[in-house]
């Protein structure tokens, strides 16, 4: 849409475009903002986030609409991670679809019938208030079978660990596959999460140098995290598999991605669109050991 005149790029911003809107039609701005965005959020100075937007230029009509958008999703991670802004909790009828749909019993997770998600989470008009509920608890997206079958055959024989694997969900689900997988974490979050006996009680650093795994994989890992680049400075893996948000500042050790040289990073978009709910703007990123290149 570059090249647009201003008051055609403003009646268009004012239907509200989604973040992939945005992105699709300025990926230069949406670059930027993203880029400035993870610099802030990574010092954590709210105060910054703020000043930010503030002081874009009343002409930035795109960016500080892109600013506006991922500020929102910002605070909904957070919300997610425990800081709601309020309290919120579903009425009868969405809370019963919502666990007929997603989970076994309580808030033990099951692999979602991609069919029946499409079905039913229309029918859900409350559906973005459930991240922020289920999100103080470790649970930061939900996995459709489809997700959890490809997964498996992407790792394959071989030996596989899961880092900051909270409940050990993921790792149920892909074991449950015929995947030879070991759940690891460092239990810091036991105050939110209840972790199974099956959830080693191990660090990324420690768990990888125990385990040498040949594939490792991680869901949500949080932004800025210490222990991700281990992955990448461990000999044995030669492949990581890495579920997060599309928004840089939400999930991912960043700089340890673009600074690793042994890995060819992809984003696998299939994969990304079996990742649920789709409101959580899910990605999938693949790296995969290069024949010839260094570990990091």
């Amino acid at each position: 849409m570059a090249g647009r005149r201003p008051q055609d790029v403003r009646a268009w911003l004012q239907t509200k475009p989604s973040l992939a809107e945005l992105r699709d039609a300025y990926p230069a701005d949406w670059e930027a903002v993203q880029d400035d965005l993870a610099e802030i959020v990574a010092r954590g100075d709210l105060e910054a986030l703020k000043a930010y937007v503030l002081a874009m230029s009343p002409k930035a009509l795109v960016r500080r609409q892109i600013a506006a958008e991922l500020l929102r999703e910002l605070a909904l991670a957070h919300a997610a991670r425990g800081k709601p802004g309020g309290r919120v909790r579903f009425n009868l009828v969405n809370g019963w679809i919502a666990q007929r749909l997603l989970f076994e019993r309580d808030l033990e997770r099951k692999p979602v019938s991609l069919g029946r998600f499409r079905l039913l989470w229309p029918l859900l008009w409350q559906r973005r208030m459930l991240m922020p509920l289920v999100g103080p608890k470790g649970i930061y997206c939900f996995y459709s079978k489809p997700l959890i079958a490809r997964l498996a055959r992407r790792i394959g024989e071989r030996p596989c660990l899961e880092i900051a694997a909270g409940d050990g969900t993921l790792s149920r689900f892909l074991a449950a596959e015929g995947v030879d997988v070991t759940a690891t974490d460092d239990h810091s979050w036991s105050q939110s999460v209840t972790f199974p006996a099956s959830v080693l009680r191990q660090d990324a650093r420690e768990a990888l140098r125990v385990h040498a795994p040949k594939v490792v994989i991680a869901s949500w890992p949080p932004a800025g995290n210490p222990f991700e680049r281990a992955v990448f400075e461990t000999e044995s893996v030669e492949l990581y598999i890495v579920i997060g948000s599309r928004h840089r500042f939400a999930s991912g050790d960043w700089t340890a991605y673009e600074r690793q040289t042994g890995f060819i990073l992809t984003e696998d978009a299939e994969l990304s669109r079996l990742v649920l709910p789709p409101e959580v703007e899910p990605a999938v990123r693949v790296f995969e050991r290069t024949a010839t290149a260094p570990t990091a």
